[in-house]
């Protein structure tokens, strides 16, 4: 079953149990899904987007709800982070296995051994081999910093 189907399935679940804040997030990311695909295909992309850009929008709406709970939980909002917290929670049901620090050091050696890196200048081709392959599996953000510390 395809993402997209299993979140129509856990949408339409929802639905049937009633479960409010569970269904907004569901259809958050549904509609997330969708404007991603009338993009695509104003670009000349007819089948709209795949597998990979899905869960690129999915992981994006979680680093968006991680930032949010930040900031109010700064802001005195408990109320309002726990809810961000809880959209989280649901939209991680989606998203492959996040990888530990020991398998994200192991796929950063993988690729800097396949791609035959041997300075910062090819930290690109590296982000770019890890992103075609882990996309949704880890965070971006904190491994550019340990390519960088490897390649360095």
């Amino acid at each position: 079953m395809s993402l997209r189907e299993e979140i129509n399935t856990a949408l339409k679940q929802a639905m049937r149990d009633r479960a409010a804040d569970r269904l907004s997030t569901l259809r958050l990311i549904s509609a997330a899904i969708k404007d991603r695909d009338i993009a695509a295909r104003g670009e000349g992309n007819e089948d709209g987007v795949g597998e990979d850009e899905v869960l690129q929008i999915l992981s994006k709406m979680v680093k968006q709800r991680q930032e949010s709970a930040r900031t109010y939980e700064e802001g005195g909002r408990l109320d309002l982070a726990e809810r961000e917290l809880g959209e989280i929670t649901v939209i991680e049901e989606f998203l492959p296995k996040q990888l530990d620090e020991g398998e994200i050091a192991a796929a950063i050696d993988a690729a800097i051994a396949e791609i035959g890196a041997s300075s910062i200048r090819d930290m690109g081709k590296i982000m770019g081999a890890l992103k075609s392959q882990y996309t949704g599996q880890m965070d971006f953000g904190k491994v550019g910093p340990m390519v960088k510390d490897r390649l360095g």
